[in-house]
């Protein structure tokens, strides 16, 4: 019993890991090919109209949308399916356990987001995107931690992962309340039907996986038509997929999809969602595009406010004796963390997309290049003070 939970751990963050240095690679060819005579094609293709019709119902949006809007769905699908199962059974269902990094989350939001307030507080338009520094991106901070090998310790990637569960629900209040377009009751109607339809389902104790995704995909093209953004239908639909069952022989259903979809997130969702987001052009970039509030206000919020935020209310918690420092972590190792944090990548990204897409106004290349630069700087930050600061790990033991 010992040895299962470091096993099943160790697992998760090979996979985690391994989809982050995926993601890195599909962000820089991006990168790449949108600085290159391939630009146009990159545009054209991303521009391709995609419709779905069945009978008078409709869904026709640019194949950039679809990616945003359908596989980002799944993404948040994993992410509710994951909470749940920490809040149930995992390492969030202690509540010691949970205080550091649910403040740590808190202070990592607000920070980054008073920053980008600051210099953007003059711009009714560019404070919509007051919420993109705040977010943290999972599998590219685990990536970085896989560059440190064997010096990591677990209770550094628990404390990790355990932050940015927590800054992932408030990703989804912030994009529920803040990030929806004009409501359409009827959609919402549908919507608000499959929630007793999926609840009858758990309770009547279904185990079978397509009836559920079957729901959820009616429930998904309400959200898509509602104005709410239709990635929270992702997240409804996991609360609702049973994680024990009554046959004791049976697999659990949640962990089962959990399982499954981690593969499909990490090595296909993931990167073609950085793919089609992370293409920048960089060509005539000048002093005043980098100094332009936008961009300084994301960038200074991830690498100045996470570390700010994070480090600073959980010194403050764990000098009231209110939460305990992670086992084998040191305050050396707990301001590398949070540095590291400041990698918003994925979550970044498409909280821009929802930011600016009803303002008229193209803020794209501003974002991006706040999101780019305020990653890749806090991604060397908190590379560089956890390569220093780490013991070897036959030291771990001596901490």
């Amino acid at each position: 019993m010992e040895n299962t939970k470091p096993a099943f751990i160790s697992d998760f963050f090979k996979l985690e890991s391994a989809g982050g240095i995926i993601l890195m690679i599909a962000a820089m060819l991006a990168i790449i090919i949108a600085n290159t005579p391939l630009e146009p094609y990159y545009q054209l293709l991303l521009s391709t109209p995609v419709e779905v019709k069945v009978g008078a119902l409709e869904v026709a949006k640019p194949l950039l949308l679809w990616i945003n809007d359908g596989l980002m769905a799944v993404f948040f699908l994993m992410v509710g399916l994951e909470l749940k199962r920490e809040l149930m059974e995992g390492e969030l269902s202690n509540k010691e356990s949970i205080i550091l990094p649910a403040v740590g989350a808190v202070g990592g939001m607000a920070i980054p987001a008073l920053i980008y307030l600051y210099f953007n507080h003059d711009d009714p338009t560019a404070q919509n995107g007051w919420a993109i520094p705040a977010a943290t991106d999972i599998a590219f901070a685990l990536g970085i931690l896989a560059i440190l090998g064997s010096k990591v310790p677990t209770s550094i990637k628990i404390f990790l992962t355990s932050l940015a569960i927590f800054d992932d629900i408030g990703a989804i209040v912030i994009i529920a309340l803040f990030y929806t377009s004009k409501i359409s009751i009827t959609a919402l109607i549908v919507v608000a039907l499959c929630i007793p339809v999926l609840a009858s389902m758990n309770r009547s104790n279904v185990i079978a996986k397509s009836p559920y995704i079957l729901v959820g995909i009616i429930m998904w093209i309400a959200t898509l038509k509602s104005g709410v953004h239709a990635t929270l239908a992702g997240v409804v639909l996991a609360l609702f997929i049973p994680l024990n069952t009554k046959d004791n022989d049976a697999s659990s259903p949640l962990k089962t999809m959990e399982h499954d979809l981690h593969t499909v997130v990490a090595f296909f969702v993931l990167p073609i969602f950085a793919f089609a987001n992370a293409g920048i052009s960089l060509s005539g970039v000048n002093a005043e595009m980098l100094l332009h509030p936008v961009p300084i206000g994301i960038a200074l919020g991830l690498i100045v406010g996470k570390q700010v935020g994070i480090f600073g209310i959980c010194a403050l918690f764990i000098k009231m004796k209110i939460a305990k420092m992670p086992n084998n972590m040191t305050w050396a190792s707990l301001y590398g963390t949070s540095a590291l944090c400041g990698i918003g990548f994925t979550m970044s990204l498409f909280i821009g997309s929802l930011a600016f897409e009803e303002s008229g106004i193209n803020r794209m290349f501003d974002e991006r290049l706040g999101i780019i630069l305020g990653s890749v700087i806090s991604g060397i930050i908190g590379y560089l003070i956890l390569k220093v600061t780490l013991k070897d790990p036959l030291k771990h033991s001596d901490s």
